[in-house]
């Protein structure tokens, strides 16, 4: 069987004549020399007001043939829609890739960069859908993230992160932690959050003030959840809401004033609050039942640092193990 060629533009034109002089679909396949289903198909997929004009014909079947040689913006429909499902989730491109690697391991039908994600979120074909909406900072523009300063305070009993055992720098022991307060519109209410340095796993709680008081409560609380294998040590900022430190039950280190990034895993973790819960909104209105629905996306969203695994996975076979 030979090669099927397609119809040309000449063809069609020769059609259309023949077709308005009364000819039959199988005098007009014979003197194209072609079979007449293939006339027979031209005329169904390209005619034109239950007739058949050659430049309508032409048109159509050009356009056709444009949009099947186009590449699916995001790869093929399936992808398409995973993509789409887990940016509603919140998760960001770089996730969502790395997911997919993990989840469908050498089948590059389910592999995508972030890249391709982030381009076709900002392309201009899709500014009206807003889908940049979707991503974890809500940027129109994509912008190099920076993190806040630490406060400068006087804090009894204090022990600087450089008296840290080696073993917390490392990150290769279970169980040590980061802590620190995200404030509330006009400095009423709060949160206290909590990261396992090892497994980015976060624990968080509301408080009602700052207070050195309640902060110790509240991270008492959190603490007296976790089995003893699981609460070696904490390191905190120089907020005065830590001025109890003593009393948290485990312990605990304090970074540089002004040295965040001694901390970075905690400030990573604030900021990924923020995107829930943006500087100015009034965390009095927030319930605990709140925070919790956000901690439970955060810690059961893949990490890259993880090999895209979730806090919660990792963290789980910890306590297991």
């Amino acid at each position: 069987m030979g090669k099927y060629k397609q119809i040309t533009d000449q063809e069609r034109d020769k059609i259309a004549v023949w077709l308005a002089s009364g000819e039959s679909i199988r005098q007009i396949g014979k003197k194209l020399e072609r079979s007449h289903s293939s006339v027979l198909r031209e005329i169904k997929r390209n005619g034109w007001q239950d007739g058949y004009v050659a430049i309508h014909a032409q048109s159509e079947a050009g356009k056709r043939a444009s949009e099947s040689r186009q590449r699916h913006p995001l790869k093929n429909k399936q992808v398409f829609s995973y993509v789409l499902a887990k940016l509603r989730c919140g998760w960001s491109p770089e996730q969502i890739a790395g997911r997919l690697c993990k989840d469908h391991p050498g089948d590059q039908k389910w592999q995508i960069s972030h890249e391709c994600i982030y381009q076709y979120v900002y392309s201009l074909e899709n500014k009206e859908k807003k889908l940049w909406e979707f991503l974890p900072r809500k940027q129109k523009k994509r912008r190099k993230k920076y993190g806040r300063k630490a406060r400068r305070s006087r804090i009894p009993d204090r022990v600087s992160i450089h008296e840290r055992p080696q073993e917390i720098e490392t990150r290769l022991v279970f169980g040590h932690w980061e802590g620190d307060s995200v404030e509330g519109k006009a400095h009423k209410g709060g949160i206290h959050t909590q990261v396992e340095r090892k497994t980015r796993f976060v624990l968080a709680a509301l408080l009602p003030d700052l207070t050195a008081s309640e902060t110790t409560k509240v991270a008492q609380k959190v603490f007296a959840m976790l089995p003893d294998k699981a609460k070696k040590s904490t390191t905190l900022d120089n907020g005065k809401e830590f001025a109890k430190h003593k009393q948290f039950g485990l312990p605990t280190y304090f970074a540089d004033p002004y040295s965040s990034w001694q901390r970075g895993t905690n400030e990573n973790t604030n900021g990924l609050i923020r995107r829930y819960l943006p500087k100015k909104t009034d965390l009095t209105k927030v319930t605990q039942q709140d925070l919790d629905d956000i901690i439970w996306e955060i810690n059961n969203r893949p990490r890259k640092c993880l090999d895209f695994a979730t806090s919660s996975e990792i963290f789980r076979k910890e306590i297991e193990g």
